[in-house]
Formats: C-alpha cells, sequence, structure tokens
C-alpha cells in the first residue's frame, strides 16, 4: 500500500532563516507529517544515537536535508558519523546535501558519498520538494 504522506522529515542546518523558509515549504505540500530541526551535525547525531538507544525506528526521519556548512559538526563530519550508526539504524533514511555552495568539489564530494541523494543548492524550491516527496512516496 502507497503511503500519502511521509511521516517525517529532519533538517539540519544553523540558518535559522532557512530553517523557517524551508518549514513553510514543506508545510505547504502538505506531503509531511512531521519536520524535526537540528542546528549543527552534532545535535543531528546525539538523537540518531539515542532513537538508536530507544530501539525504536519509527522515531527516525525518513529524509534529511543536510546543509554542509555549519558550527560545530560540518554536513561532511556528519555523513561520516552517520555511515558508522546507518548499519544499526534499522530504517533507510534518504539524505539530499542542501548547501548554497555552488563549488564543483563539494557537489563532487557529495556525489561520491553513497549515502548522498543529490546535492541541491538553495533556497529550495516547493516543486523541488514536491518532487523529492512524490519520488519518495
Amino acid at each position: 500500500m502507497k503511503k500519502n504522506k511521509i511521516d517525517s522529515v529532519c533538517i539540519i542546518d544553523d540558518d535559522l532563516i532557512y530553517q523557517f523558509l524551508a518549514k513553510e515549504e514543506i508545510e505547504y505540500t502538505n506531503m509531511v507529517n512531521k519536520i524535526m530541526f537540528f542546528s549543527n551535525g552534532a545535535k543531528a547525531i546525539q538523537f540518531l544515537t539515542q532513537t538508536l538507544d530507544s530501539n525504536d525506528p519509527a522515531l527516525l526521519p525518513d529524509l534529511i536535508f543536510l546543509d554542509i556548512n555549519m558550527p560545530v559538526m560540518d554536513g561532511w563530519e556528519f555523513l561520516e558519523a552517520y555511515t558508522t550508526l546507518k548499519p544499526n539504524l534499522g530504517k533507510i533514511i534518504t539524505i539530499y546535501v542542501v548547501s548554497s555552495s555552488t563549488d564543483v568539489r563539494d557537489f563532487d564530494r557529495a556525489r561520491a558519498i553513497s549515502e548522498v541523494s543529490d546535492y541541491i543548492i538553495k533556497p529550495v524550491s516547493g516543486n523541488q520538494l514536491e518532487k523529492i516527496f512524490s519520488r519518495f512516496l
């Protein structure tokens, strides 16, 4: 049976304005039940680890939109830590790198990481989100 809504989406980004705009765009699609926000990769890894300890994969996000330039733990460091957690999560999580960087080195680096589904340049439009969500559903 095909789902009509994504259970949860996670935004990992330190930019509060981007978080607000992404929340508005995601809510406008009416395709997501829950949106989680983390201001850096360390907080997101901490959440994933705690969720792993709770042994309830349903609490994990279905999709992650990950910024690469953040304080404390950037997106690259998050992906490195995520790769070690991934085998124990019990759920497939789709990750999109979302960045304002147009540097081809960042694009190539993201594409070389198997956990990354795609690299999206900010800002993400409602149409882009709808396409991503539709593919996921």
